[in-house]
């Protein structure tokens, strides 16, 4: 009797766990890639998009930030709607890796078809053709020149340099820099990151001790950050006083 029970109860609670695996609702977006909807931390599968701290050049070879750009156009295009994200896994960072969709739509293809995003081709190979039909409408980041965002994030001074654009002369230099100058290039992007002196990454919130001292310099390796998440992610710790 005790094993039908049982095995009643785990029946009745197969479907509520396939419904569980489906998030939905209407998301906080922190840049082109990364969102939350209720408490679950998201991240879109098969794309990599600019961090917001990311620079890229237009198309008269100025700088402009290309990552505050790709959040902007997504919460444009679909921030106030419900979304539907169908959860694939979760990383280390406790980021439920998602493929999501508006009505219908899969937002990662519109990510990258409007050149908002790359294909993740070391994840997934789904939204390639978007990103040759970006390239060839000289779409978003595609306009001018720009690296690949996993080349940003680790500083590769041998990444190719991207986009319809000739780069001008130490462009490159200009790409792998952030746009972490004196004023945070977002209000939701306030967190401060530097270098000490053991040349470790260190990140600290608003709260911080040493907050109001720590100068945003680009040359002295500063960047701002729009969560812990995306501070950890680029390999900070938070300080510990």
């Amino acid at each position: 009797m005790l094993k039908t029970l049982l095995t009643a109860g785990l029946l009745l609670s197969l479907p509520t766990l396939a419904v569980a695996a489906d998030i939905t609702g209407v998301p906080k977006i922190h840049d082109g890639d990364q969102l939350m909807i209720g408490s679950v931390k998201i991240r879109l599968g098969g794309i990599d998009a600019p961090s917001t701290d990311q620079l890229c050049l237009n198309t008269k070879g100025e700088r402009w930030t290309c990552g505050v750009a790709a959040r902007d156009e997504l919460i444009k295009h679909a921030g106030n709607k419900s979304w539907t994200c169908h959860a694939r896994s979760v990383d280390r960072r406790g980021r439920t890796i998602a493929r999501c969709e508006v009505d219908g739509e899969d937002i990662q293809k519109w990510m990258v078809s409007n050149g908002w995003a790359l294909a993740f081709t070391r994840i997934s190979h789904d939204y390639e053709p978007d990103e040759k039909a970006a390239r060839a409408a000289k779409a978003g980041m595609w306009q001018g020149a720009f690296i690949a965002p996993w080349d940003w994030r680790v500083r590769n001074k041998k990444t190719t340099v991207l986009g319809a654009v000739k780069p001008p002369e130490g462009a490159k230099a200009i790409l792998l820099a952030s746009a972490s100058g004196p004023v945070a290039p977002s209000p939701d992007c306030t967190i401060k990151g530097n270098v000490n002196r053991s040349g470790e990454c260190i990140f600290h919130q608003p709260t911080s001790r040493w907050y109001a001292k720590i100068e945003m310099k680009i040359s002295k390796g500063t960047r701002w950050f729009c969560s812990v998440e995306e501070a950890e992610a680029a390999g900070c710790r938070e300080t510990r006083r």
